[in-house]
Order: structure tokens, then sequence, then C-alpha cells
């Protein structure tokens, strides 16, 4: 048997990441041809790849500190491999949450690591372990804004990456929300009566169709929700008027 810090120092980033990567560039490199065709499909392509390997490393940034915080067992799950099929079902995870976005723009969460919460040091640590995927990405929006500020690419490219950047902070503001299977929840958690973690881990499951309810059939909450991802996309770097054409890039494929 190998020794265990060898066993644990394996965690080989998986091809499909890789791929997820280079669709999202492909994207990137189709608004630059110019044609409207070529901006829309790039846009969308960009997009959705893009968000899935969003998905990917907020999912790994949950288990990352779930490892670092005790929890080794998600090495031997391959959540440390960045592969979205660990982290993603085929229909509730992954294909719903794509059409919403697709839809209307929302990011519904999108994957999920098992964590042995028994394992891990301290009640903070479990806090700290819900909060690393959020985290992740605010930070993928800030690097995206300032990157598009820094660089300054031609307009819809720049557009389309603002778009996405804006789909961080809109992920970043809805898994923490404090509704039980969000990221907001599980911050909470820890300091919870028992009764009432045990309550909130039975409809912890419907946390996606909460979203729905509330963002579609509470008036005012999706512009409420715009809102104020527009203004903290601005307070990390990002440029709203840019995501806001970008949006619109993206969403012209269903008008064709």
């Amino acid at each position: 048997m190998a020794p265990r810090s060898r066993l644990r120092a394996r965690s080989p980033v998986s091809p499909i990441f890789l791929v997820l990567v280079a669709l999202t560039a492909a994207g990137g490199a189709l608004t630059l041809l110019g044609s409207r065709g070529a901006v829309i499909g790039g846009t969308v392509l960009l997009v959705l790849a893009g968000w899935a390997v969003s998905l990917c490393l907020h999912e790994f940034s949950h288990a990352l500190t779930a490892d670092r915080c005790g929890d080794h067992s998600v090495r031997a799950l391959g959540y440390l491999t960045l592969d979205i099929r660990r982290y993603a079902n085929i229909g509730l995870t992954l294909v719903l949450p794509l059409l919403f976005l697709l839809i209307g723009g929302i990011p519904l969460p999108g994957g999920a690591v098992w964590i042995q919460r028994a394992a891990l040091r301290s009640r903070p640590a479990i806090s700290a372990v819900s909060l690393a995927g959020p985290v992740a990405n605010l930070v993928l929006a800030a690097l995206i804004g300032v990157g598009v500020a820094l660089t300054a690419p031609p307009l819809p490219l720049a557009a389309a990456l603002s778009f996405l950047g804006l789909i961080q902070v809109l992920t970043f503001v809805l898994n923490l929300l404090p509704i039980p299977g969000l990221d907001g929840w599980g911050v909470i958690d820890p300091y919870l009566p028992y009764a009432t973690r045990a309550g909130a881990a039975r409809i912890a499951p419907y946390a996606p169709f909460a979203i729905i309810l509330l963002l579609f059939l509470l008036p005012g909450a999706s512009s409420l929700l715009f809102t104020v991802a527009d203004a903290l996309f601005g307070l990390v770097g990002g440029d709203s008027a840019a995501a806001s054409l970008g949006s619109a890039q993206f969403t012209a494929l269903l008008s064709r």
C-alpha cells in the first residue's frame, strides 16, 4: 500500500475540465469573427462552457477547503480533479440549471460535493467549507472584471466575458441565501439547534425549486437580485453596461 501522503498528493486535473476551458476559449474566439451569428453563437458557447468551468471551480473550492480542514475523503471521491461528472447529475444539477441560465440568465445551483462533516475540525471549519464555493465565484467575477478592464478586448468579447462575470456574482448572491440546501444555510447551520438542522436537512433537496418560486413568483424578486448583482459586480471591477450587452448577445439566440 502506498503511503498516505502519496495517496493524498494525487489529484490530476480531469481532461473534461480542460475541454470545458477550451470550449470557453473557442466561444470567445468566435465572437471575434464579427458576424452577428458568430457573436451570438460565440457568446452562448463562452457563457455555457464558462459556467460549467465555474461550477467545477465552485465545487473544487468546497472540496479543497474540506480537505484542508480534515475531511480527506474528498480525494478518494475525485472531487479534487475538477471533473464535472463528480459534482453534478445529468438532470437536476446540470440540465435544469443550464436551461434556466439559457432562458433567463439565472444560474441555479448546479452541483454538490458530499462532505463528511464529522471529520471537519470545528464549527468554523464547517462554515468555511460552505463559504468557499461562493467566494470562488466572486473571485472569478473579480478576475474577469479586472481582466476585461486591463486588456480592453473587442466589445463583443468584452460583453460576453462581462456577462459571464455577472453570472458569477449572481451565483455568489443566490448561494448565500439562507435557504436549506444552499451554501448560505451551510454557513449558519453548525450554530443552529439540532432540531432545526434536522428539519432543514429534510427539505434541502428542494432548494432549487425554492429559488424558482422565490424569483419567478415573488414580485420584484428577480429585479432585486439583478440590482444587487450589478452593484456588487461594479464593486469587484466589473462593467455592468458591458454585461447587459453580453446578456443581449446571449439571449439573442432565442429570438432568431
